[in-house]
């Protein structure tokens, strides 16, 4: 049996084998969706339905932390964080210390998009419907209904907001096929 840290080492190296040898021919990267519940069982995430995890996932060293609710988007280069690694300089200045880990769950609600490059630090609790802006770094609990962005990631506007402000700027193209939407894009 190989241990826990050798499983996720093992997958974590077969995602970038993967992604290497997509960027190694020159086509585009598709968006690779972790299926449950085989490699999330692997990982050990708790993880709830109708998520969407694409390209260039880590999910750290301790992703058994992480508990990922429903309907939830993790967009390429995300990053969860669930340990300090800054206890490495109180181990080496502190003999008494030198065994310390300070670990940190990660929690996600319902119905969250986290943008490309965020990341999300120890101990922290993402609320329901909430959108995480690229780049961010999330280092405090979020509250349902927000908007965040930033470093350290802050709370700019809630969901309703955010939905009022861009009312005439939707387009309802979702289920279009491409080259339907293309032509109505560029119509306007």
């Amino acid at each position: 049996f190989m241990k826990p840290s050798e499983k996720i080492i093992e997958l974590l190296d077969a995602r970038d084998n993967l992604n290497n040898r997509q960027r190694d021919h020159g086509r585009p990267l598709k968006p690779q969706v972790l299926q449950p519940p085989l490699e999330s069982a692997k990982l050990g995430l708790k993880l709830g339905g109708g998520f969407e995890i694409l390209n260039g996932w880590d999910f750290g060293s301790e992703p058994w932390l992480i508990e990922i609710g429903d309907n939830v988007r993790i967009t390429s280069g995300v990053r969860f964080v669930t340990h300090d690694g800054g206890v490495w300089v109180l181990r080496h200045k502190y003999s008494e210390l030198s065994d310390i880990d300070l670990f940190g769950k990660i929690r996600i609600g319902n119905n969250v998009h986290i943008g490309f490059n965020a990341i999300i630090m120890p101990g922290v609790t993402i609320g329901d419907n909430c959108i995480i802006g690229c780049g961010t770094i999330v280092t405090h609990d979020i509250p349902a209904n927000s908007i965040v962005v930033g470093v350290p990631g802050r709370v700019i506007e809630s969901i309703g907001e955010y939905a009022a402000k861009h009312d005439d700027d939707f387009m309802h193209t979702k289920k279009m096929a491409t080259d339907e939407k293309k032509a109505f894009v560029l119509a306007i």
